[in-house]
């Protein structure tokens, strides 16, 4: 069924650029990966006020207001799974990998278990982590949302999920990874596997909310098959200590198309290495990557590379950094045009608020910080099209949390 995967080689991706990385190699023994048990709740609101409070700001409603579905997972147990939605599944990998037979056909199909320490260790050390599929036909509007959630001071947390959208099938997804208020140091390692079908669509919207020590290294790849189409969309505007990510999509069927989005904030002491690649590899395949990146004292690699395998594809890939106080922007657009026909572009600034621009609307009645304020909301103002309106909205509420702190 998946032959056509076999050419995904994921180990190479991991590998590009890694002399230009930034962020430690962590020492993995460094950290527990040993089980915490925490009781299931039917009702997620009788989650303690203050974790309600602390998923909230990664786009995790505890009512489960204009939700299709909830999962939930806090240090290395599932507290909450399940589906409001017909043709919607949602469940712990670990429960599915014991009870549905189909599984084998998507489990470590994308990501190379070798690929790094990091896959190798989710593969031996797995916790959890979740299946949300949408069955061939199903339209679920409202959002489905997962949070992968860590309260245990030094845990390591190492989980696997499965996104598929089956045949003509429609799927939005909030993920949100949080710490506790208390917790100091940890690390999440989280292993993506994407699947869009034939004419299916897929949203997926991940927003972090990390404590300042955290270290975070997730690995995800998609594949796209003929007219689907993949959303992804990525929101890290809280202080990190290192992440480092690269989101692989491959378009291996005619008239795929992928985008994404990122809106990056780089605090002081933070280490950001954030990226996407896209391969093109079907006919009349499009792809876009769009970044913004605002340093406020910290470190930030902003990567996109777009590959075009055949003729008649295209593809853009933007990349802004804004530069507040001090800090690192360092910007690498790539395209790669491998055979006659290919319609690529790309275009990188970075640079800072420049003073007229400022002058101009504190000559409307803004004050300075006001001013700074409105040019910065502009600048991650990014339209993306093809979502719901709650998913809109969530990303709005995550710019506007991050503000008031940016500032």
């Amino acid at each position: 069924m998946f032959a056509m995967y076999d050419v995904i080689d994921e180990k190479a991706a991991q590998a590009k650029d890694k002399k230009a990385a930034i962020g430690p190699d962590i020492d993995l023994s460094s950290f527990t990966a040993d089980p915490v048990e925490h009781a299931y709740l039917n009702d997620l609101t009788k989650l303690p006020a203050i974790d309600q409070q602390r998923i909230i700001q990664a786009g995790v409603d505890a009512t489960e207001t204009g939700r299709s579905g909830t999962y939930l997972q806090k240090d290395t147990s599932v507290v909450h799974a399940h589906s409001l939605q017909d043709g919607l599944e949602v469940l712990p990998i670990k429960r599915a990998l014991k009870e549905c037979d189909w599984i084998k056909d998507y489990y470590w199909k994308l990501v190379s278990v070798d690929a790094d320490k990091y896959t190798a260790q989710a593969q031996l050390n797995l916790h959890d982590g979740y299946v949300i599929r949408a069955l061939p036909g199903s339209k679920v509007i409202y959002p489905v949302q997962a949070c992968l959630y860590i309260d245990k001071e030094n845990l390591s947390q190492y989980v696997h999920n499965l996104i598929i959208a089956e045949e003509g099938s429609e799927l939005h997804v909030i993920t949100g990874c949080a710490t506790a208020s208390h917790l100091k140091r940890g690390l999440h390692v989280g292993i993506s596997e994407f699947f869009i079908k034939k004419n299916a669509k897929l949203s997926f919207t991940m927003i972090h909310h990390w404590s300042e020590e955290m270290m975070v290294r997730p690995r995800s790849v998609a594949i796209v098959e003929e007219g689907g189409l993949f959303l992804n969309n990525y929101i890290c505007m809280r202080p990190v200590k290192s992440l480092q990510m690269y989101p692989t999509t491959h378009l291996v069927g005619k008239g795929a198309v992928s985008r994404f989005y990122s809106l990056l904030v780089g605090s002081p002491g933070s280490e950001l290495d954030v990226g996407g690649r896209i391969v093109l590899k079907a006919e009349d395949t499009r792809a876009e990557i769009i970044a913004r990146a605002i340093s406020n004292g910290g470190r930030i690699i902003s990567r996109g590379d777009l590959i075009g395998e055949v003729t008649g594809v295209k593809a853009h890939l933007e990349c802004r950094g804004l530069l507040l106080k001090g800090g690192l922007i360092h910007a690498i657009p790539e395209l790669q045009g491998k055979v006659d026909g290919v319609e690529m572009s790309h275009e990188a600034a970075v640079g800072k608020i420049a003073q007229e621009e400022i002058q101009y609307l504190m000559s409307r009645g803004l004050a300075e910080d006001e001013a700074t304020s409105t040019i910065v909301r502009g600048f991650l103002s990014v339209d993306i099209p093809g979502l719901p309106q709650q998913l809109k909205a969530e990303i709005e509420r995550a710019v506007s949390m991050s503000e008031k702190e940016l500032m």
